[in-house]
């Protein structure tokens, strides 16, 4: 008998384009994450969300996405309708984009991006009691998970901040 492993699903992408940015408008994110949300905890899990932005620049604008005002704010918006998507974005690729499009950084050509700290801490923080309490709502509490989401932002939570939270 010959096995043929199954095709992973697509991960969800929420597909953004200027117009929307533009005017705050978000439609495409609505679409994708409510019905994504709708989902049992156990579907969800193991699919994060990725972004596809379409943003026109000028020829030889050197500005990264996060330092397009229009950008920012349509972010900022996004992250007030649904303040978990910090934690259901791909780790890999789209966590520390969506910081830099909600906490102020810099970018090095040495160094990359550098948030700054103080802003990182508030924004993880914060994240952190929201998502502990939306897992919390799912029955799907994991501190060894939030630890390494927090981790993939650089920064360590001690375990005993947990047994406060609950």
């Amino acid at each position: 008998m010959h096995l043929v492993p199954r095709p992973l699903p697509p991960m969800p992408i929420i597909n953004v384009n200027h117009a929307c940015l533009e005017c705050l408008d978000l439609t495409p994110a609505r679409i994708v994450l409510d019905r994504f949300l709708a989902q049992s905890w156990e579907a969800i899990a193991p699919d994060p969300i990725t972004f596809q932005i379409m943003y026109a620049r000028q020829v030889g604008d050197p500005r990264e996405l996060s330092e397009i005002p229009e950008v920012r704010l349509w972010f900022v918006r996004l992250d007030a309708h649904y303040p978990m998507l910090a934690y259901l974005v791909d780790w890999r690729s789209e966590l520390s984009r969506y910081g830099a499009m909600l906490v102020p950084h810099q970018f090095s050509t040495v160094e990359g991006l550098i948030y700054n700290p103080e802003a990182m801490e508030l924004f993880v923080m914060g994240k952190l009691f929201y998502i502990w309490h939306w897992l919390g709502d799912r029955g799907a509490r994991n501190p060894e998970k939030l630890q390494q989401w927090a981790l993939a932002l650089g920064y360590e939570v001690d375990t005993a901040l947990f047994s406060v939270l609950t």
